[in-house]
């Protein structure tokens, strides 16, 4: 057990990525918060006889684990307060943050509403900060912690996402500067793009959309196929356990990728190609640029989204 004697959150934990993670932990021996609001994946209410947190709780404890469920939202800056202050008042401290939660509101950008963005952004960006702030304060004082961020590989860019990337995006700067400000005081900060089939990635009307790209050509069937199948969560899980352990003292401020088999890492954020110039004053004009960044610094770079005609 890699974990006896720790204690700490897991939010977005009732169902999918968060619920393995939980269930991992606890079988490695950490006492857990499982927290879910139990909303849907646009954030709406959901009916249901039993709270997603509850049935994990109950596996966990089945299994002979240690866990107490939470149902406050992490986008409420006070509720993530309270979920801080029920690990440390339950468990007498918090040794581990892992932030799962999320919501997916999909729509072309100039379908978007403010809402749309606005909710997305809060859930996954402001909530994961609302989360870290509470935590690495206390952690702080025990100069000992351990968080992992969920971004995903939609901070690329992604199709209908432009809310979702863009927080996801913003969950790599957070961690980075956390680890960069807390490290000192034996905390680490780390992020995972995660690639499994849930219910945030995995649905009848994604898969609905998957066929259509098949059908007009924007996916080869090998493509689709591979789509559909997807692994499940529980391969996600691992890496989380690892980056909650003593022994990854030293892996701070770093993005991975993990799916079924497959663990990777990021050239992320570093110089690649520069130009320079080299007058007294270093400034280019436009039409020096127009000139040199087509052949040095976008040389053999494609256009990702190339205009097509009207049609």
């Amino acid at each position: 057990m890699n974990l006896q004697g720790k204690a700490g959150i897991v939010t977005g934990a009732g169902r999918g990525i968060g619920g393995e993670v939980a269930k991992l932990l606890a079988k490695e021996g950490a006492s857990v918060i499982v927290n879910d609001p139990g909303v849907g994946r646009g954030g709406e209410d959901e009916a249901m006889e039993e709270k997603p947190a509850d049935t994990i709780v109950n596996a966990i404890k089945e299994a002979g684990g240690t866990a107490v469920a939470n149902y406050d939202s992490v986008a409420e800056y006070d509720s993530a307060g309270r979920m801080v202050g029920q690990c440390v008042d339950t468990y007498g401290k918090i040794d581990f943050l892992v932030n799962v939660a999320g919501m997916l509101r999909e729509r072309m950008i100039w379908n978007m509403t403010e809402d749309d963005f606005d909710q997305v952004v809060l859930v996954h960006l402001k909530g994961h900060w609302n989360m870290c702030h509470h935590a690495v304060k206390v952690m702080r004082g025990a100069r000992y912690g351990r968080i992992v961020n969920f971004s995903s590989d939609a901070f690329k860019g992604s199709v209908g996402q432009c809310n979702y990337a863009a927080a996801k995006a913003g969950i790599i700067g957070l961690t980075r500067s956390i680890a960069l400000e807390a490290g000192r005081y034996g905390i680490t900060a780390n992020a995972i793009c995660p690639l499994a089939a849930t219910r945030m990635t995995v649905n009848d009307a994604v898969v609905a959309n998957w066929g259509r790209k098949l059908e007009n050509g924007q996916l080869t069937q090998a493509q689709y196929d591979a789509r559909l199948a997807m692994p499940g969560p529980e391969y996600i899980a691992p890496i989380v356990g690892y980056l909650c352990a003593e022994e990854s003292r030293d892996v701070n401020g770093q993005l991975f990728h993990a799916e079924r088999s497959k663990i990777h890492t990021y050239y992320y954020g570093e110089e690649a190609r520069a130009i320079y110039k080299n007058t007294e004053d270093g400034m280019f004009t436009v039409d020096e640029l127009i000139e040199s960044v087509p052949r040095s610094l976008m040389e053999g770079i494609p256009n990702k989204a190339p205009a097509q005609e009207a049609s």
